[in-house]
């Protein structure tokens, strides 16, 4: 089962996420997408991991999130905007290439017999990006999340830490 959370920064995408997978299991996983860029960086995620207790499993990993779920797990995955930066960045800002290898690996979860929480940002409803940069990972971001949502079982609208069924 696959069950899309997004929405806004700050919205309570996260902790949504978190306790529906510690209403599903007493030992979920929590996969972490954001590659690390410093020491701050570093310190931030330890501070993350620190807030969750002993029954959840952290893993860290910048794209092959398959890899690590197993049949019958409960995983968090957290986040697809993080997860598409390191494909953007990795292809040299090629949204296609980008959008290309997001959905392969995408695709590999579809398969997978576990319940899988997956938590993405809608940043098209922000600000317009100033530059081509931003405005083509806009775009990235945009099309990788219809494919998560069409292909969830279940769809979530996270607005000012309510939840919006969508699907």
């Amino acid at each position: 089962m696959i069950i899309y959370i997004t929405g806004g920064e700050r919205s309570g995408k996260s902790s949504h996420a978190q306790n529906l997978a510690l209403s599903l299991s007493n030992t979920p996983k929590y996969i972490a997408t954001s590659r690390i860029w410093d020491g701050n960086h570093r310190k931030r995620i330890d501070r993350h991991i620190a807030d969750r207790d002993e029954r959840w499993t952290s893993i860290e990993e910048e794209k092959a999130i398959s890899n690590h779920i197993r049949p019958r797990d409960v995983v968090v995955i957290d986040c697809v905007t993080l997860w598409l930066t390191n494909f953007f960045m990795d292809t040299k800002n090629d949204i296609e290439k980008s959008l290309e290898l997001a959905k392969k690996e995408f695709n590999k979860l579809r398969h997978i017999d576990a319940t899988i929480i997956i938590i993405s940002n809608e940043i098209g409803m922000g600000v317009h990006a100033q530059t081509e940069i931003g405005r083509l990972f806009t775009e990235l971001q945009g099309w990788m999340n219809q494919h998560i949502a069409k292909h969830a079982d279940q769809a979530t609208l996270m607005v000012s830490g309510i939840p919006v069924k969508l699907k």
